[in-house]
């Protein structure tokens, strides 16, 4: 008798593991199998329900609310469903909160990744009929790698040189996935990728946070004098590719997925500005506070500890390997995201709190 493939994505109500969860359930080789798609999330405050409100009556869909690193909880989970595939996005990600508080990034980045490899080792190896199909993909990051210099791009063979607490306990993570893999035999994947935009990223995060504070006629906050360089992948085109891993990669690989788009900080608060003043002209907030443009409300501030300098993604062994490609046109991305923004209003605010805008990683 032949069992539906159940997917397990850890993390699936945060933003890019509720993009992943869509995709998944769209994605036509998973539907043709059967497969169930799992989400397993603690929903912390970057992960919510609201994220996941248009798949929930989708029989193929589970929601469990659980914390990767509750060794009980994780094992409950692997029990009753008994997933054929872990695709693990649960992470606390937001550097300037890993500056203020590290634990929770160690708790959960390293020792939750812990406590998921333990149980997929367990599953693993009671369960004979898994062992040609079962993978477990680590969803990791470019910034493991640490900060280049003008020129050159991140391979995968780019030796990790961590700066912030955030990306060292995600570099972390990825040596125990790979020594899990050599040590037991584990056929796990690594992807790691540039920084996401698109739909239902958390307020925190530069691009929603610009447009939203431009929208209500607040300071735009930028680091040092704006230089900083990050390579920008559309939240779907990183799902696409972590999808495209799961299905064709060899157990043991790694993948960059990147999305060929390096802008500074300072050219992204301008662009989003510049997108604003053709999206919404007439903002009533602007006018209270005297200001007749969008750009007038830029504010330098001191940059954050450690803050690396340039990310850039070399994606040609995915593109070479598996033909992954990414398809939006990074200025075409950016618009519908700010339109997305601008018409989801209610779930902006639904998701954040009073504090969810402010300025952290001072320390």
């Amino acid at each position: 008798m032949t069992t539906s493939p159940t997917v397990l994505i850890t993390g699936g109500a945060g933003f890019i593991g509720s993009n992943l969860v869509r995709r998944a359930l769209a994605d036509e080789r998973l539907r043709s199998q059967g497969a169930r798609v799992v989400v397993y999330d603690k929903l912390t405050y970057a992960g919510s329900l609201e994220n996941l409100r248009d798949v929930e009556g989708d029989e193929r869909f589970t929601f469990v609310r659980g914390d990767i690193a509750e060794r009980d909880e994780v094992r409950e989970a692997f029990r009753r469903h008994r997933p054929t595939a872990v695709l693990n996005l649960a992470a606390e990600s937001h550097v300037d909160r890993s500056i203020d508080g590290p634990g929770e990034f160690v708790r959960t980045n390293i020792v939750g990744t812990f406590e998921l490899l333990e149980a997929a080792r367990a599953l693993f190896a009671e369960s004979p009929g898994l062992r040609e199909s079962f993978r477990f993909l680590h969803v990791s990051t470019d910034e493991v790698f640490g900060s280049l210099g003008p020129t050159g791009a991140f391979e995968e063979s780019t030796p990790y040189d961590p700066s912030s607490p955030y990306s060292a306990s995600k570099a972390s993570a990825d040596h125990l996935v790979r020594a899990y893999g050599r040590t037991y035999g584990l056929p796990v994947l690594v992807t790691n990728c540039s920084n996401n935009y698109g739909p239902f990223q958390f307020p925190e995060k530069l691009i929603p946070l610009m447009v939203l504070n431009a929208v209500e006629g607040r300071d735009l906050p930028i680091y040092g004098d704006g230089s900083n360089v990050r390579d920008w992948l559309h939240v779907d085109d990183h799902c696409r590719g972590i999808l495209r891993v799961l299905e064709s990669a060899e157990p043991g690989s790694s993948y960059n997925i990147g999305g060929n788009s390096e802008c500074t900080n300072l050219e992204i608060v301008d662009t989003l500005c510049a997108i604003l003043e053709e999206e919404m002209p007439d903002n009533p907030a602007l006018a209270a506070r005297g200001l007749q443009h969008y750009t007038d409300l830029k504010k330098f501030v001191t940059d954050r500890p450690g803050h690396d300098q340039r990310y850039a993604i070399d994606a040609s062994r995915i593109d070479r390997d598996l033909d992954w490609q990414p398809s939006y046109a990074f200025e075409d991305g950016l618009r519908d995201t700010v339109r997305w923004y601008l018409q989801h209003r209610d779930w902006c605010e639904t998701v954040q709190d009073e504090s969810s805008r402010d300025r952290l990683g001072t320390a």
